[in-house]
């Protein structure tokens, strides 16, 4: 992960058309072809939040970004090793063909599935499966000005379920005693997003040799006017949960700030999962699909 730096603006503009025709419900430029307009970007970004139907399109529902490069369709399913993996655009995950308006998919495990492509603005595009009516919703980035942090932020929860567990590698020398400093290992759940768990076991065990003391539910909330900080709640059924400010330093390595005691705890990824439909031949794939998100917000 790049290092930290949050850009201000989502949205790019970038003047890269001469000459469009809009209207009230999206923007067409009639002098490019459909595939200079799913090339003309680096990187899509997924925004999920904002898909409509009721049935997925599997390797949309799965990845962070596409990238449409000569006919080769690229994606990046994990957010660990995001900006390095395939040079920033991610892992081959098939072909495409743009042929007669139409954005033809031919996905290594998915097979076929035609799209239709709307041009919404000069760096959003909507993909709609006329089969299903499922539609998303991508913006465009050139890889130079992709804000990485802004998707690692974006899609925290995913961040926390890469790694089979998170340990406990500094405490700060601030802070009150408090019942979490006996927490040496934490683990978040691909199978359930709310779920975590935590272990007392000692520094540097190995993580398939973690006895997990005690399984909980997470929540995670926005901080009004901070992109770049996280509110971690932990729920251990006690008194009250454990409130975290979660700051994110690198794509293996986070930072939890105990609220209630002034204690910074630093975890580090341990045994990272990758997350992606095509794996060597007798292996199991190990597939997820994203969410939609809902956080509240605190001040």
């Amino acid at each position: 992960m790049k290092a930290l730096k949050l850009l201000t603006v989502l949205f790019l503009t970038i003047t890269i058309f001469n000459s469009c025709v809009s209207n009230d419900s999206y923007y067409v430029d009639d002098s490019i072809s459909l595939e200079q307009l799913v090339s003309s970007y680096d990187l899509w970004y997924i925004d999920y939040n904002r898909t409509t139907g009721d049935i997925d399109v599997p390797f949309l529902s799965k990845a962070f970004t596409l990238s449409f490069h000569n006919g080769r369709l690229i994606a990046n399913n994990n957010l660990v090793g995001l900006g390095s993996v395939g040079d920033g655009y991610g892992d081959e995950i098939g072909y495409y063909e743009t042929i007669n308006g139409v954005l033809e998919i031919d996905h290594k495990q998915d097979g076929f599935i035609d799209l239709e492509v709307v041009q919404l603005s000069n760096n959003e595009i909507k993909l709609r499966d006329t089969q299903t009516n499922t539609s998303y919703y991508l913006i465009g980035y050139q890889k130079n000005n992709f804000d990485y942090d802004f998707v690692f932020y974006d899609n925290i929860e995913y961040f926390l379920q890469e790694y089979e567990a998170w340990e406990k590698t500094y405490v700060s020398q601030e802070g009150a005693l408090n019942d979490f400093d006996n927490e040496n290992f934490l683990q978040f759940t691909p199978e359930q997003n709310t779920t975590f768990r935590s272990s007392k076991d000692e520094f540097g065990t190995n993580v398939e040799y973690l006895i997990w003391d005690f399984v909980g539910g997470y929540e995670v909330f926005d901080v009004t006017g901070k992109d770049d900080l996280k509110i971690l709640t932990l729920d251990y059924d006690s008194l009250d949960n454990e409130e975290f400010e979660l700051s994110v330093i690198s794509d293996n390595k986070i930072d939890l700030f105990h609220a209630a005691s002034g204690t910074t705890y630093t975890f580090n990824g341990r045994n990272n999962i990758i997350f992606k439909n095509i794996v060597g031949k007798g292996k199991i794939p190990k597939t997820r699909k994203r969410f939609k998100t809902n956080r509240k917000t605190k001040k």
